[in-house]
């Protein structure tokens, strides 16, 4: 039997939370599923970590990068996001919280507050089903060696000395086989049924998770739904990035080009590149809070009636990061130097929780988190390499004393001391720590196109009150562990540097409200849907991937509704058709 590989029952534009999560749920209905994904795969072992190779870490085809990173500017924000097989997935710091149940609602600049379409109860069931496919596992705190981690306990002491909740989150990270210990870097069981065909390693405790983990530890999205969606038969085809989308006689036609990474350093517009085209009786746009709406605002023309809301509700999910600087503790009588080890363990370990109002019991302001923000080993040697003045010193003391030495025939041989001398006492990475924050920010951010560029219009102006509290709240754990808090140097300007980017493509009861339905189907055009970040009417607040997966797994009933019915013996497995495609397993 001969297949099509032109029109599918669904293609899916991206393969983030929202993409992969459609691709398996789809494919294991027996529908035929096309993954078009801009980025390329990234297997183990594949993450950039020399300083060549991470310049060309960077999404810019036009001038010939094809990398993992995908960095924004826009008014009030910066965003980082990524390209790759599995989207945010491969940078995310593995954190999967449920959305507080009480925050199912969004704040609006007018004062007005509005309530999800959605609740915490209808989204329960779909939680539970994700954590299970992503294997959430949390930090094993309590066993060693992995209670030999100070960033964790210190976090833990300060929300008891500020009465703050505190607590390990589901990790999407594998710290110990099913009914085994914890030990890190032990091999994964089955670890290399997956697309990619390569094994993978308990967490070795890097710091490295937000670079790519090159051990395969992360539960990335390759590993487990988009391997189960191949297995299914889903089609993925890699380095193909949708420019167009049409309705069609059929459902819709989508135009995509394919980047040819064979000339990495030759700068080539995209619009010299062959255009190919799929159709598809239902399209899943998952390109992402800032790909999904650009691809909407840029067709507008062929997909009329268009929701007004279309490009609003942006907000930036309330990120802010902050710096822990030279922390102390008491120690017999003494102050003396905290250990807080930031490049042991996961990015991201535990995580403070800040009550809201809208959770009663005397709390007021809008609610947040502050988690720990572990560093790999190799930014730390960045960091004291920066205290130039000092290693030119010691550097300089070192030199002068062997030649001394040599001067005056000094018969000790033995340079151990001398050289670790030279190093210094390593404080400054040492006995610092970063501070990830999120919560409830305003949703007041307008995208818009100009000149065919994305533009959003945004600040921290509505706010403020947040981000005072955020700061303060941050200022006081540093207190507790008498170290010095700094801003980021980018709040000088009131602006901030976003990773979880949402709204653009808002939910909601009616074209009134938002761009697509509680089930994530576009208004006025059946059969299109979006699930991403961009569907979110407001911030989530805990880290949002863990909803953005819930609510796709939700959409897919939808999805399923919108398709023929599968005739018995139908399904077949679907070879990639794409040269820059995974293998299926």
């Amino acid at each position: 039997m001969t297949t099509d590989d032109t029109h599918f029952d669904i293609v899916i534009v991206g393969s983030g939370f929202g993409g992969s999560v459609a691709a398996y749920r789809m494919a294991e209905a027996g529908r035929r599923v096309c993954v078009l994904e801009r980025g390329r795969p990234y297997p183990p072992g594949s993450f950039a970590r020399a300083p060549a190779d991470m310049r060309r870490n960077f999404w810019n085809p036009t001038e010939g990068q094809y990398g993992l990173f995908d960095v924004w500017s826009f008014r009030g924000l910066n965003g980082l996001v990524s390209a790759g097989l599995g989207g945010g997935s491969l940078i995310y710091a593995n954190v999967l919280l449920r959305k507080d149940e009480r925050w199912f609602v969004t704040d609006l600049d007018d004062g007005t507050a509005l309530p999800w379409p959605v609740t915490r109860a209808d989204l329960d069931p779909h939680y539970d089903r994700v954590e299970a496919m992503m294997a959430v596992q949390r930090y094993p705190f309590a066993a060693a060696p992995y209670s030999d981690t100070p960033k964790t306990r210190a976090m833990q002491e300060a929300a008891a000395a500020l009465g703050y909740e505190w607590m390990l989150p589901p990790l999407a990270v594998t710290f110990a086989n099913p009914g085994a210990a914890p030990v890190p870097g032990e091999p994964i069981v089955n670890g290399a049924d997956n697309l990619h065909g390569r094994s993978r390693d308990t967490c070795r405790l890097c710091g490295e998770c937000d670079v790519g983990c090159n051990y395969g530890s992360k539960n990335t999205l390759d590993f487990t739904y988009l391997s189960a969606a191949v297995r299914a038969g889903a089609e993925v085809r890699t380095l193909s990035e949708v420019r167009t989308l049409t309705p069609d006689a059929r459902g819709y036609k989508v135009r995509y080009i394919c980047h040819d990474t064979s000339r990495p350093r030759a700068p080539r517009g995209t619009a010299e590149v062959p255009y190919r085209e799929v159709t598809a009786t239902c399209v899943v746009l998952s390109a992402g809070t800032f790909g999904s709406p650009f691809l909407l605002l840029s067709n507008r023309g062929t997909l009329p009636g268009l929701a007004p809301a279309l490009g609003t509700r942006f907000s930036g999910n309330g990120d802010y990061l902050g710096f822990a600087f030279d922390c102390h503790e008491r120690r017999d009588g003494r102050r003396v130097s905290r250990e807080m080890k930031p490049t042991r363990g996961p990015v991201i370990t535990s995580a403070i929780r800040v009550p809201d109002a809208l959770d009663g019991g005397g709390a007021s302001g809008h609610g947040l988190y502050i988690e720990d923000a572990g560093i790999p080993a190799f930014v730390s040697w960045l960091i004291e390499a920066a205290n130039a003045p000092g290693q030119l010193e010691r550097t300089l003391r070192f030199a002068w004393q062997r030649m001394r030495a040599w001067i005056g025939h000094d018969p000790k041989s033995d340079l151990s001391g001398e050289i670790a001398a030279v190093l210094g006492p390593c404080t400054t990475s040492g006995t610092s720590l970063p501070l990830l924050g999120m919560g409830r920010d305003t949703p007041d951010g307008r995208m818009s196109l100009r000149d065919g560029w994305l533009e959003i219009d945004w600040s921290t102006a509505s706010s403020m009150a947040y981000f005072e509290r955020m700061r303060t709240t941050m200022r006081r754990i540093a207190d507790v562990w008498q170290a010095r808090f700094e801003d980021n140097p980018m709040w000088l300007l009131r602006r901030v540097i976003t990773v979880h980017p949402l709204g653009g493509n808002p939910m909601g009861r009616s074209p009134a409200e938002g761009v697509v339905d509680s089930y994530g189907e576009v208004f006025n055009h059946p059969g299109l849907f979006v699930a991403d970040g961009s569907v979110m009417p407001g911030p989530v607040g805990a880290n949002p991937s863990l909803t953005i997966a819930a609510l796709t797994d939700r959409f897919a009933e939808r999805m399923l509704d919108r398709l023929p019915a599968q005739l018995p013996g139908t399904a077949q497995r679907l070879a990639p058709s794409s040269p820059n495609a995974p293998s299926a397993v």
